[in-house]
């Protein structure tokens, strides 16, 4: 009886090719090539999606208009105080600024009270005044009495 004969074949889909063959070489490995058909592809889905941006953006906007600008303002007020508490910090730590500011808080709220507080008349002044800024800023007519 003879004996089968065995070979071992590879198939060419699974073999590895050697990278390093000669002692001491270190071989770059190359990244793999893509075809220009693929980026083609790419760029067309990216510049399709860039065409379409503002359409969505302009869209957005316009369907909630009023909680973006509110949204704005918002922001908009907190980093101004934020800005303006920075700068009342630094100016406090100036000599002589600091105790300046308190004198003149405390001249302007004398000249206030002697202004607008001590008689029956001038009290009815600020109160028509602060009712007429009141009407332009509500948007409302007054009826003065």
């Amino acid at each position: 009886m003879q004996e089968p004969e065995y070979t071992e074949t590879k198939p060419k889909e699974t073999t590895i090719p050697d990278i390093n063959s000669q002692t001491g070489s270190i071989t770059k490995l190359q990244p793999p090539v893509q075809s220009q058909e693929q980026w083609l592809k790419y760029g067309q889905q990216v510049s399709g999606f860039l065409g379409t941006l503002p359409d969505y953006i302009g869209n957005f906007f316009n369907q909630y208009k009023q909680p973006v600008v509110t949204l704005g303002l918002l922001i908009t007020t907190i980093v101004a105080v934020k800005v303006l508490l920075a700068v009342l910090d630094s100016l406090n730590d100036i000599p002589l600024v600091a105790p300046t500011f308190e004198l003149i808080g405390i001249g302007y709220s004398a000249w206030f009270v002697y202004r607008y507080l001590l008689k029956a008349s001038t009290r009815q002044e600020l109160t028509s005044e602060i009712t007429t800024l009141k009407s332009q800023v509500v948007g409302q007519e007054t009826s003065e009495s």
